[in-house]
């Protein structure tokens, strides 16, 4: 049989630099170490500046290099374990949660979390804000968007804003017989104030989990966490436990 169209391309020269680019990180260079400047690096290796930033763009989206703010393109530790969880009775802040309350604000949300919730297009839901942190850096941040409907009983007299409203919010929900929920995952690239709260610059991959709620037969809240892509590897379990997993590859080097 003939060789197929797509079979006779030639590998792209940033992929062939991609590779060259890893066994040098895996021999000259420690986890944490700054890479020379961009202008070096294409001199080195003989390549043009937009060929080498495709390939460390690629090499960033699969976590071997992390870049940031004020300090440059750095080697990145092995990617950290985040137990996402598979158990379908705990609603957020129930004990074990990793997540920290951060803020509550009341507002109607973006169009498709009101279709998602069956609200009203202007219908203000209460907010929460979250964030989770492992070994002092920050891997993940949420909203989690509940409709006033899920938590009647909220009293007004609750701190207007702040880590105590969204705590009552917590608590108010946990009031409700969750019936299940469901997850999914994308690839995604930071907004603006994910990437500040996630020490990541505008643009950076990170995977999204969005998850639905389900309680008397309707989604009863809705979470999108976004999680830093270069840090994180998602492992579905009920531990809820943080594990450091080291790619095989990586520990033959």
């Amino acid at each position: 049989m003939g060789t197929t169209q797509l079979e006779s391309v030639p590998e792209p020269k940033y992929w062939h630099l991609k590779t060259v680019l890893s066994e040098a990180l895996d021999s000259e260079f420690s986890v944490g170490e700054i890479l020379p400047n961009e202008r070096d690096l294409a001199a080195r290796f003989g390549v043009a500046r937009a060929t080498l930033r495709q390939a460390l763009e690629q090499l960033e989206l699969e976590g071997r290099l992390q870049r940031r703010r004020g300090v440059g393109t750095t080697v990145a530790p092995p990617r950290v374990g985040v137990a996402v969880g598979t158990e379908q009775h705990a609603w957020p802040g129930a004990a074990g949660d990793d997540w920290q309350a951060v803020d509550c604000t009341v507002t109607a949300p973006p169009a498709t979390v009101a279709a998602a919730l069956e609200t009203g297009p202007d219908e203000a839901v209460h907010i929460v804000r979250r964030s989770r942190v492992s070994n002092g850096q920050p891997v993940a941040a949420e909203l989690l968007y509940v409709p006033a409907s899920s938590v009647p009983d909220l009293s007004a007299i609750d701190a207007p804003s702040g880590p105590a409203r969204a705590r009552g919010v917590l608590r108010e929900l946990q009031r409700l017989e969750l019936d299940g929920r469901e997850s999914a995952v994308e690839l995604g690239s930071a907004r603006a104030e994910d990437a500040k709260e996630l020490d990541r610059l505008p643009g950076a991959p990170v995977l999204v989990v969005t998850t639905r709620f389900l309680a008397d037969g309707r989604i009863a809240a809705l979470s999108v966490a976004t999680y830093r892509a270069d840090t994180c590897r998602l492992t579905f379990g009920d531990s809820g436990g943080v594990e450091i997993h080291q790619d095989p590859e990586r520990q033959a080097s």
